[in-house]
């Protein structure tokens, strides 16, 4: 396993959450060391959410509720984790020096949660002037809007992606069941850190970075402004259609005994932007005299009829299965992929052959799969370095070891609460 390419550098992660995580996950994956600080009074939420996994298996009541979430596991893995509770005096003190040794620090706190603790920028600018500090909040750290809370799913509906999701006939929101407002804001989280890692080698200088999950997940909608700006259009729902592409959307295909779904649906995604992607699709289909007709002779006139072009299309992908579409149509170089749930995800030949799942020992869950991170440096293949940190797992060697506090000096600030 590679130990990345910023291994060089230290994060201390406050994040919570979906958004507050991954920017940490990432940099984890890159090499940073990564260091996930929670108070024991007041630990990641993500932790005891949704996702809770083989409960069965914890030994406490607060194993049960801190160790057992897949969500928390998933971003969280290769980060160390320690207990500081940073909003008292003493804690902030031990939090300052913690700083003093690191490079970076992550918060998705509301505004002015740190600056009520006396920990914004300026403060720990004092404690270390070149810090880089990453702020993800809702809606930015100015404006109106500024103390807004948000979860997921309503930074979705802010950015306007409800509005665009679901079919035509059906004009109420749709929300997406994935937290994307989160994953974007994370991701974008984790790139300007990097950005600012790099303007500080070459200036000394550290930065603020002051986030908006709101604008990283607008993002998504810039065609349907630019549209509404030039053309004064609306976007709204449109299905699986795509505005300048037919055939563009998901077919029914023959079930797959082997690997069903609950109700036993399968589908193959399938699009055609160009006439040379059409014919190619035409021959995989073994070019049907339907083909040939005048409703279907040019995109312009596939597109006014979509729903036939559809119904035809799904009568020849309904007699194969999704990955016999897939290859078909591949073979004559169109744009068709199955539509795969999480069992096939897991078996894919394809994601195995890329070691994409990669298999970690639990303390508690004993072995579970996590995937490494989608890229390779050099031919070599990410790991994934540990598991999601248990509560303080790691107390002994940032405590002992980074900051050389003595046993004793460890164990007084287990005593009161900070450690």
């Amino acid at each position: 396993m590679s130990k990345g390419l910023l291994a060089s550098y230290r994060v201390l992660d406050l994040g919570t959450a979906f958004a507050g995580s991954i920017p940490g996950h990432l940099l984890a994956d890159m090499g940073c060391e990564v260091i996930k600080v929670e108070a024991r009074q007041r630990f990641d939420p993500l932790r005891y959410g949704p996702g809770a996994v083989r409960k069965d298996k914890a030994r406490t009541k607060e194993e049960a509720d801190q160790e057992c979430n897949a969500w928390f596991h998933t971003f969280n893995r290769a980060k160390l984790g320690v207990t500081l509770d940073f909003t008292v005096p003493e804690g902030r003190e031990v939090f300052l020096d913690l700083v003093r040794c690191s490079d970076a620090i992550i918060e998705n706190f509301t505004p002015d949660v740190l600056t009520k603790f006396n920990l914004d920028h300026p403060a720990l600018r004092r404690a270390k002037p070149d810090v880089v500090l990453c702020s993800l909040s809702v809606a930015g750290a100015h404006g109106p809007l500024r103390d807004t809370r948000a979860y997921a799913s309503s930074i979705v509906a802010m950015s306007g992606i409800d509005s665009v999701m679901g079919h035509g006939d059906r004009p109420e929101p749709v929300d997406p069941p994935n937290a994307h407002g989160d994953f974007n804001a994370g991701i974008f989280g984790a790139f300007s850190v990097l950005a600012a890692l790099v303007h500080r080698n070459r200036t000394g200088q550290g930065q603020w970075l002051d986030l908006s999950a709101w604008e990283s997940t607008s993002v998504f909608l810039m065609e349907g402004i630019m549209d509404y700006t030039m053309n004064g259009r609306i976007a709204g729902p449109q299905g699986n259609t795509h505005p300048t592409m037919a055939p563009h959307g998901a077919y029914p295909t023959k079930s797959d005994e082997a690997a069903r779904d609950a109700d036993g649906d399968k589908w193959a995604s399938i699009a055609c932007t160009t006439e040379e992607e059409w014919r190619g699709l035409c021959q995989a289909m073994g070019d049907p005299p339907w083909t040939k007709e005048e409703r279907f002779a040019d995109k312009h006139q596939r597109m006014k009829h979509r729903k036939e072009l559809d119904q035809r299309i799904g009568e020849w992908t309904r007699q194969h299965t999704h990955y016999e579409v897939m290859e078909a149509c591949q073979k004559h170089g169109v744009a068709a992929m199955p539509v795969l749930n999480t069992e096939e995800q897991l078996h894919d030949p394809h994601l195995r052959a890329r070691r994409t799942h990669l298999e970690v020992e639990h303390f508690l869950l004993g072995k579970e799969l996590l995937y490494r991170a989608p890229w390779n440096v050099g031919g070599v293949l990410p790991g994934v370095a540990r598991p999601s940190p248990r509560l303080g797992e790691h107390n002994d060697y940032i405590y002992n070891q980074l900051l050389a506090m003595t046993k004793s000096e460890m164990a007084r600030l287990h005593e009161v609460g900070v450690a």
